[in-house]
């Protein structure tokens, strides 16, 4: 995970002002560390000998030591993994490396113990390197040949790296079991390490005799069951069994309440909001002249926003800025200098505002009872007068709208305080919600004509893809060139016309100008006879394929985790059927449809559908929507059948004779 610019420099404020460690050398406890060179095989416990990938030994090692006057921190992990299917093959013929190959490394080490006690050994010339261009990230691996059921891979090494003290937490489950867990920090003895377990982990235990003027925190779990990581509509990472840690005190100095909120948030508002002499400030006013004007708050705060987002480039590893306008000049911005423009902007609007920090809730969500610099890697502007928000660094976004990632979450929310003629930032912790149901409403209106020729009717559709829906496309137009634009609009469009050929193709509101503001129109007309087959004298048409394909949800083995999504959604939809003069339908009743998901007294979900018929025109109507992101596991199988209706109305079909 990223540590933003900001972090960064309050994380190493602290370090060099709590004076953390004795000013002597000592060598750390597992330094001579290494695994049984002789061993050939590994006892597999009977209760996993038919499981299809097993860890049967997990061991990590944290210790801070001291090299001088300097905090250094050891990593350990040391891992066998028992290798018993075709896609444990598959899935671990690399062993992926968590470091450049030359970067702090002590020991590095990896080999495979066969079924029948051969051994084989990785050395440096087993290792490969792979990129993802996507990610323009590299990755160093052990390629592993000869792997076989029954094998175990064994694999450890030693990392040299910075101390993680302003916040850390350890993953202690996985998605196959894990026979042996051990876990321990050590650290000089007069250090304290504020800790939480959750989802059920084993409490820690503190040893202060195992080594001199050290203590040893350590965490010991046995047999820890398998949490799969393959259902739909949840959030496993925070689920998992997690272990948190972060520096709290030192009774070698008398600091305590290390790395707490409210000092940060007094250090970060002086660096974020600093004193503009006269030409500054004649800058920010002449900025501030080219935005449009508003008298509507939320619309004038989307003009800066865009404004900004494309004038500035935002880039985090752009070298922060002496000056504001060199920011403005240069039309570059670091993470910092970008924030500051931000509220230099809004200072001289007179904008009120709060910034707000917090993380990724589908990763390590804030945890409000737990004070960590860990939950402080992204940051919103928070606006109180209309309870909307702003992400400042990601282009694509525009105000109502922020990554869903960061909402549904606590953050840390940053105020402006007067005393006595003198800023000063306070913090409180509050909750972010997300745009409801009002914001990402998609709606559909379809008309199939059947009046001039029953074997090709007419389908024409309109579909209005508001909020984050809209966000799926909007911005597209103004990145892409005009052929790719255009590829993926006929893309869109085959979800909705079975990949027909379409007689037209327009959209309205695409583009960055219109995001958070309108939804993405898309108008379709097409031939329907795709969707007809013909039996005898009837003709079978596929009425439920108009609304596009939708997601079927299959859950084979009982259900573990509680659903969560991305956010809330409603839809409407509205199909005309235009019958010829005589002609009748059957199977209209498979139109009448009702399923619901109640939570605390109140649905929160829910399908329906109906149809009314008046002469030679059929009107289906169906409404679908999710208006809380969380759906307790008691609530699961009406929810999923509430999925599953539309899928089920997507396989309508109806039968016509003219």
């Amino acid at each position: 995970m990223k540590r933003n610019i900001l972090k960064r420099i309050f994380i190493f404020v602290a370090i060099l002002n709590c004076s953390l460690f004795y000013a002597q050398e000592y060598n750390y406890t597992f330094k001579d560390y290494d695994w049984n060179e002789k061993a050939t095989s590994v006892a597999i416990p009977e209760k996993y000998k038919n499981e299809k990938e097993v860890i049967l030994d997990r061991t990590i090692k944290i210790e801070i030591a001291v090299d001088g006057k300097n905090a250094i921190q050891y990593r350990l992990l040391h891992e066998k993994i028992y290798i018993n299917s075709d896609d444990a093959i598959e899935r671990n013929n690399k062993i992926y490396i968590p470091f450049g190959k030359d970067e702090n490394v002590i020991a590095n080490k990896a080999r495979v113990l066969l079924k029948n006690g051969k051994v084989i050994t990785l050395d440096k010339n087993d290792i490969k390197e792979e990129i993802d261009e996507e990610k323009g990230v590299k990755y160093n691996y052990y390629a592993i040949n000869g792997l076989e059921k029954g094998a175990v891979i064994e694999k450890f090494y030693i990392l040299e790296e910075m101390p993680d003290l302003n916040g850390k937490t350890y993953k202690m489950q996985d998605e196959y079991p894990i026979a042996n867990l051990n876990f321990e920090l050590i650290y000089p003895e007069h250090l304290i390490f504020k800790t939480k377990n959750y989802n059920g982990l084993n409490e820690p235990t503190i040893d202060t005799k195992k080594f001199d003027k050290k203590s040893v925190l350590s965490i010991s779990e046995k047999d820890i069951v398998a949490l799969n990581d393959d259902e739909q509509y949840s959030n496993w990472d925070v689920r998992l069994k997690l272990f948190r840690y972060k520096l709290d005190g030192n009774t070698a100095n008398g600091a305590n309440n290390l790395y707490n909120f409210k000092e940060f948030a007094t250090n970060l508002h002086q660096r974020i909001n600093p004193e503009l002499d006269k030409k500054q400030l004649k800058v920010i006013d002449d900025f501030c002249k080219s935005i449009p004007k508003s008298d509507d708050l939320q619309e004038q705060i989307w003009n800066i926003e865009n404004k900004i987002k494309k004038t500035i480039a935002f880039g985090k590893y752009i070298e922060p800025k002496e000056f504001l306008s060199d920011v403005i000049s240069s039309k570059q911005a670091s993470e910092i200098d970008i924030l500051k423009l931000y509220l230099a902007v809004f200072k001289n609007l007179k904008i009120e505002n709060n910034v707000v920090f917090t993380s990724s809730r589908y990763k390590i969500p804030f945890d409000k009872d737990f004070e960590s610099y860990e939950n402080i890697d992204d940051i919103l502007i928070y606006f109180p007068t209309i309870k909307k928000y702003l992400t400042p660094t990601e282009i694509e976004y525009r105000i109502p709208l922020i990554p869903v990632r960061l909402a549904n979450n606590y953050g840390l929310f940053l105020k402006e305080k007067i005393y006595a003629g003198v800023s000063m930032g306070i913090s409180e912790i509050n909750f972010i919600d997300i745009p409801g149901t009002e914001i990402t409403h998609d709606i559909m209106d379809i008309t199939v004509d059947f009046t001039k020729d029953i074997e090709n009717p007419t389908v024409t559709s309109r579909i209005a893809f508001g909020g984050y829906s809209g966000l799926n496309f909007q911005p597209i137009k103004d990145f892409a060139s005009a052929e790719q634009y255009k590829t993926m609009l006929k893309s869109i469009a085959e979800n909705y016309t079975v990949q027909t050929e379409y007689q037209s193709l327009t959209t309205e509101n695409d583009g960055t100008e219109f995001i958070g503001k309108k939804p993405f129109i898309l108008n379709i007309t097409f031939d329907g006879k795709d969707l007809i087959q013909k039996a005898g004298e009837n003709y079978l048409f596929s009425v439920g394929q108009t609304i596009g394909r939708q997601m079927e949800f299959y859950q084979e083995n009982k259900r573990v985790l509680p659903v969560e999504i991305d956010y809330p959604h409603y839809y409407t939809r509205k199909i005309k059927i235009k019958l010829p003069k005589g002609a009748t339908v059957k199977n209209l009743d498979k139109f009448v449809m009702d399923f619901k998901t109640d939570v605390n007294g109140k649905t929160e979900a829910a399908f329906n559908s109906k149809f009314t018929k008046e002469n030679d025109e059929i009107t289906v109507e169906n409404t679908e929507f999710y208006n809380i992101i969380n759906y307790p596991l008691s609530t699961f199988e009406s929810y999923k059948a509430v999925i599953n209706a539309a899928a089920d109305f997507n396989k309508i079909v109806i039968i016509v004779n003219k």
